[in-house]
């Protein structure tokens, strides 16, 4: 019997024992009580530490100071598009930056602040005082789409050169580096990064409805005006900005996946026919139904339409249920179409680098999914005498996020700053340089090369940051170097968000 079967068999057994003993057996194997309000209040904090611009006096992570206040532009951006005539001064100031360098990325910003707003939509009633906290990290998003896409015509890609700042090693609050903007246009066209853009401001605009009308209008309008510039114009940014987008941000999956993302969550915003008639249009060119992320959104989308759609008697719903049912099959340890691989301490992997950044995702739609299970009294049948009942979702979503606290063969949280064992070497730029406060001067491109090699532990703690996590066999050398596996990124933390706020209210 070959790795593959004996860990399926390993994997099938659990499961079986999962369903016949009570929950906390088979949650946490290693006997750890993990504090989800912990883990959420530093997941939220964790994005005080990713702010660009000029920070606010209720900054908690007050290591970070105040950066980027010059992406201001008075001329024509750096662009493929045309020379525009005459171009407004344009306010970039704000945002996030992505990951451990200094660059904002629109395409996964955008992605992280409609998973920030879907998880407080979900789970908000379950945060708490950490509530003020969350739609704080929205709005940082929100304000900051609102300057991207303040001219009409035209949406803003990236701030800064992403070659120059990646060759560098300096803290935020120091760069000398080009602070290009790039930006799309109606001629060199960017549908994937638009309609994202879009999305994230659709679903910004459903959480402040409840505490700024005026605002959360707003940011609708903006989110219908977008996602109608992004449908018209259609186009992938890989050809209108690729050699400044690319490798870093390269577009995998094409753009349709994003215009029916867009078009799911200015539905569940405005409830328009327009916006269902647009996705039945439109999901004929979906074929990616288990992937799920700032690049492919298309689990995603059945995951939300079967939500949305559940009071729907008519058969709207049904291609999304049965792609969302597809979907946890291919996820499910037991189940026979399991498509995705699991470590031998049981964390979930998929191809490529930073891999808890699908591991949060998918924890976080198998909770919504579950939900949906419950509401409407279901389960799935899986085959081979398997079914999913909304119970084992949670139980799977639970697993996953219990190893990155710490329920695993390291016994090692990756998040920085929760349990005793974390990561200390985390590839991030303003973590591993001394802060302003304990070092003032100003320090150049090539001089932090020295903090980037140290063995040392960073210096700053970035609370809350999760890393892109361990290796296949559950190992993890935590050094700063290896960033595919060192890296923390928003897109990593903005689901478990609404994950660890469930948790705290439904723990076993």
């Amino acid at each position: 019997m070959g790795f593959r079967q004996r860990l399926r068999l390993v994997l099938m057994i659990r499961a079986l024992v999962c369903t016949m003993l009570p929950l906390m057996s088979c949650v946490n194997v290693r006997g750890l009580q993990h504090n989800y309000g912990e883990a959420l209040s530093k997941s939220i904090l964790f994005f005080e530490g990713q702010r660009s611009g000029k920070l606010p006096p209720t900054q908690r992570m007050t290591w970070r100071k105040d950066s980027a206040l010059q992406d201001l532009y008075l001329l024509p951006p750096h662009t493929t598009t045309t020379v525009f005539p005459f171009l407004p001064k344009v306010d970039l100031v704000g945002g996030y930056y992505d990951a451990g360098d200094n660059v904002k990325f629109n395409f996964p910003m955008a992605y992280s602040t409609t998973m920030l707003a879907w998880s407080v939509i979900e789970f908000g009633k379950f945060m708490g005082a950490d509530l003020k906290h969350a739609l704080d990290a929205i709005r940082w998003g929100s304000d900051y789409f609102l300057k991207a896409t303040s001219i009409p015509g035209i949406v803003f890609a990236q701030v800064g050169d992403p070659y120059a700042d990646h060759s560098c090693w300096q803290r935020p609050e120091d760069m000398d580096t080009p602070r290009t903007a790039y930006a799309v246009s109606r001629d060199h066209p960017a549908s994937e990064l638009s309609a994202e853009i879009a999305a994230a401001l659709a679903a910004s605009s459903i959480v402040f409805r409840k505490y700024h009308l005026a605002y959360a209008s707003r940011l609708l309008r903006r989110a219908i005006m977008v996602f109608d510039f992004a449908d018209k114009y259609r186009g992938s940014y890989n050809d209108s900005l690729g050699p400044w987008v690319c490798p870093f941000y390269c577009d995998f999956s094409g753009y349709q996946d994003e215009l029916v993302w867009g078009a799911a969550w200015l539905l569940k915003a405005t409830k328009r026919p327009y916006y269902l008639d647009y996705i039945d249009q439109n999901i004929h060119n979906l074929t990616n139904f288990a992937e799920f992320g700032w690049d492919s959104k298309d689990a995603g989308i059945n995951v939300l339409l079967s939500k949305l759609l559940i009071n729907n008697t008519s058969s709207d719903s049904k291609p999304f249920i049965f792609n969302a049912e597809k979907f946890v099959c291919a996820v499910l340890p037991e189940s026979p179409s399991v498509s995705v691989k699991y470590s031998p301490g049981g964390l979930l992997f998929k191809p490529g680098g930073s891999n808890l950044q699908h591991t949060t995702a998918i924890s976080f739609l198998f909770l919504v999914y579950a939900g949906y299970l419950k509401k409407t009294n279901t389960e799935i049948d899986c085959g081979g005498n398997v079914f999913a009942s909304p119970t084992r979702l949670r139980q799977i979503a639970r697993g996953q996020v219990d190893y990155i606290l710490g329920s695993n063969p390291l016994n090692m949280s990756y998040m920085v700053g929760y349990g005793a064992k974390y990561p200390e070497r985390i590839h991030h730029r303003a973590s591993s340089l001394p802060s302003m406060d304990e070092y003032p001067p100003h320090v150049g491109c090539k001089e932090g090369s020295f903090y980037f090699e140290s063995q040392n532990p960073n210096p700053n703690l970035l609370t809350g940051a999760v890393v892109g996590g361990p290796y296949l066999n559950d190992s993890y050398a935590d050094h700063r170097a290896d960033f595919v596996h060192s890296e923390p990124t928003t897109y990593i933390n903005a689901p478990l968000v609404g994950v660890f706020a469930y948790f705290k209210s439904h723990s076993p």
